[in-house]
């Protein structure tokens, strides 16, 4: 049975995956993120491990993981709907381009604190 921290490595890959193809791809890399197949498969991952992680150090990192994936749907969602407006059409954009740039941050840095042996979220 893989460790709390192998999971948690696994699902940073899977983000990053994710990420990679959304560049590599005709995709953008929001869509590839929350509607791809190595996306899905972590944020499933997430939930069925993170049991496993309570009340250790890397628990933050599967919430830090959970919550990316679901505030970057919200927000694609938040996009989609401003396309529908042709007013909203530049917001769209600007939401989209944000939450790239977001999203590569939180891989980023979740992934370099899971390395560095860190939870998330800094005590006091």
């Amino acid at each position: 049975m893989p460790s709390v921290l192998t999971v948690a490595n696994v699902v940073y890959g899977l983000h990053a995956l994710a990420i990679a193809v959304g560049i590599a791809g005709s995709a953008t890399i929001v869509g590839s993120f929350v509607g791809s197949v190595p996306s899905i498969l972590a944020v499933i991952l997430n939930y069925a491990k993170r049991g496993d992680a309570r009340g250790t150090w890397v628990e933050s990192h599967y919430r830090w993981q959970i919550r990316t994936f679901w505030y970057a749907l919200a927000w694609l969602l938040a996009a989609l709907l401003a396309f529908v407006t042709l007013v909203g059409i530049p917001f769209g954009f600007a939401i989209l381009a944000a939450l790239t740039a977001w999203l590569i941050y939180r891989i980023g840095r979740g992934w370099l604190r899971l390395r560095d042996g860190r939870p998330m979220y800094d005590e006091g």
